[in-house]
């Protein structure tokens, strides 16, 4: 299954490859050359297809947790200053996504999204410190009884050109369900209320809609 932001990138991508395979069996009369041509272009088509996938995952939905957005590593968990939209101090935990994970957004706690607003901003790598601040970015709140306000901003990387959110204020959304995607390269960072009991640690591999990032009650 692939998600539905990737379809004119496939299909696109599977046009140039029949064009390839079309021109270098009626143009290239070599076979060494028309091979390494229509293999890269394979290769090609594979990486647009594996980065665009969206694989289905049973989400078992529970209020007392908060499940991780997005697939990646665990690269940030800190106390710091929240300064868009609380005002106060947080605890941040991120998530970096290298281009070869599963880059689909999802919500890791249901509940109503309070706030939602695009940043445009830079390309920095998405593990520069600034890159919370200063990169293309969007902030969305979701409130719900258990845990109150839960921030968590997509923040686009060196490569990542279009971020994908879904959420809109207003909307009653459900944990682990599809809330964007993000292209090439990104990260994710989370801000939970200060004293909140965390389930991962640094380095750790986390998985969209499966892995628990943090629980109450």
């Amino acid at each position: 299954m692939f998600h539905k932001e990737g379809t004119k990138t496939i299909i696109l991508g599977i046009i140039f490859t029949a064009t390839v395979l079309l021109l270098t069996d009626r143009f290239i009369d070599a076979g060494w050359l028309q091979m390494l041509l229509q293999l890269s272009a394979f290769v090609i088509l594979i990486i647009i297809l594996q980065f665009f996938r969206n694989p289905k995952r049973t989400v078992i939905i529970n209020e007392n947790q908060i499940l991780a957005p997005v697939d990646g590593k665990v690269v940030v968990i800190e106390e710091v200053f929240e300064a868009e939209y609380f005002k106060d101090k947080r605890l941040q935990i991120s998530i970096f996504m290298s281009p070869i994970n599963v880059h689909v957004t999802r919500y890791g706690l249901s509940g109503l999204v309070k706030f939602s607003k695009y940043h445009p901003g830079k390309f920095l790598v998405a593990w520069h410190p600034k890159a919370s601040e200063e990169n293309e970015r969007t902030t969305i709140v979701i409130e719900n009884e258990t845990f109150g306000a839960i921030l968590y901003r997509q923040i686009a990387g060196a490569l990542a050109r279009r971020i994908v959110n879904y959420a809109e204020e207003g909307m009653q959304v459900v944990q682990g369900t599809d809330a964007g995607f993000i292209k090439f390269g990104s990260r994710v960072d989370i801000f939970l209320p200060l004293g909140t009991p965390i389930n991962v640690v640094l380095d750790q591999k986390a998985i969209g809609g499966k892995t628990v990032i943090a629980t109450k009650g």
